[in-house]
């Protein structure tokens, strides 16, 4: 199921398993976004003494410009990005419109946490063969975000306390999840972890979150 983009989902009113993460699909923009996605996984991938990156220079340049001609003022652009409440599809985390986005598909389940599964690739590589920890703290951080939307609060991120307990690998699928632990006045405490597909916990997370928000473009 897929939020309603006027509300904020929350696990006392929605049902077990809906989406909170997702907007209406727009084709043209998903696989162009997608295609993406590609482009910098295979540059990446890609034997630099094989590939024509010359030509491949001038065929990503046109289509950037192409891509310039059409775009409005960023302040237009702001307001635009951000006319969903409640749930966006530009963040660097779940954005489905943002190329840079793994992206991360998080679900309200009914016993008060969020959750979802991901496969990071080359483009979120740390050490080798692994994710990079910046990535993990990103990823957790968003989540809880999610997470205290989903038990009906929010804030913003005030101390975020990462813990690797392990490197946490590329190529597997990775579940992510977050909860809301407390709320002690405008101080909202959440927690969360990256696991493996076996339960391993490879990061885990205490955040503190204050009730305040950074004001939307209007």
């Amino acid at each position: 199921m897929t939020a309603d983009l006027t509300t904020h989902p929350t696990v006392g009113e929605a049902p077990d398993g809906i989406v909170l993460t997702t907007l209406p699909r727009d084709e043209p923009i998903d696989a162009a976004t997608a295609a993406a996605r590609r482009v910098v996984d295979a540059l990446l991938r890609t034997d630099r003494g094989a590939a024509d990156l010359i030509r491949v220079t001038e065929v990503l340049d046109g289509i950037a410009d192409q891509l310039e001609e059409h775009a409005p003022e960023v302040a237009d652009r702001l307001l635009d990005m951000w006319k969903g409440e409640g749930v966006t599809g530009h963040d660097p985390v779940t954005g489905r419109e943002n190329a840079i986005a793994p992206p991360l598909r998080l679900v309200g389940r009914s016993e008060g946490h969020v959750e979802g599964v991901v496969t990071l690739s080359l483009p979120y590589q740390g050490p080798p063969g692994h994710v990079h920890g910046g990535v993990s703290a990103l990823l957790l951080d968003h989540t809880l975000g999610v997470a205290n939307a989903w038990a009906g609060q929010s804030g913003a991120t005030a101390q975020l306390n990462v813990r690797y307990h392990r490197p946490t690998p590329l190529f597997e699928p990775l579940t992510v999840r977050g909860r809301l632990e407390t709320v002690d006045g405008r101080k909202i405490t959440t927690v969360g972890d990256i696991r493996t597909a076996d339960g391993t916990v490879c990061v885990s997370v205490e955040a503190l979150f204050v009730d305040r928000t950074v004001p939307r473009p209007r």
